[in-house]
């Protein structure tokens, strides 16, 4: 019976040679893919860390520009609220320069009536003068013609 334990360890033993055999020769090609990889790996990493460095540098020259433009902005932004206030005391100014019209207006327009009024009641009253002068010429001629008439008849 031990010679069949010992075919049967033999056998096992050469079963198990083969196997090892048989998985060394994924495990070598396994080794050069990893190596492969490796070198890959490392060849990446040489090439993207100046990029990386490049990136970083874009992004702070970006960052840089863009705290500029939120300090121009706010720049622009107080000269738009100032703009606003003056807009807002022009507006003032010239509904106090419109009332002030309308006052001076008002002021001017009320004597200037008065004044054309009196002009007009003066040339009324000077063609009525010179109107009743005349009737009264006329008056006076038509008088003597008839007292004269009447001088001849008698």
């Amino acid at each position: 019976m031990g010679d069949i334990g010992e075919v049967a360890a033999l056998v096992a033993a050469c079963a198990f040679a083969v196997l090892v055999l048989i998985l060394t020769l994924p495990i070598l090609r396994l080794r050069h893919t990893v190596d492969a990889t490796t070198r890959m790996i490392n060849d990446l990493n040489d090439r993207t860390a100046p990029l990386i460095g490049d990136v970083n540098t874009t992004v702070k020259n970006v960052n840089t520009a863009l705290e500029q433009v939120q300090t121009s902005l706010d720049g622009v932004n107080l000269q738009l609220a100032k703009v606003d206030t003056m807009t807002s005391h022009a507006q003032n100014v010239t509904a106090n320069v419109a009332n002030l019209a309308t006052v001076v207006s008002a002021a001017a327009a009320n004597p200037l009536v008065k004044v054309a009024a009196f002009g007009y009641g003066v040339r009324r009253a000077a063609a009525s003068r010179r109107h009743a002068e005349t009737e009264r010429e006329v008056r006076d001629i038509i008088k003597q013609q008839r007292r004269a008439a009447r001088r001849g008849n008698r």
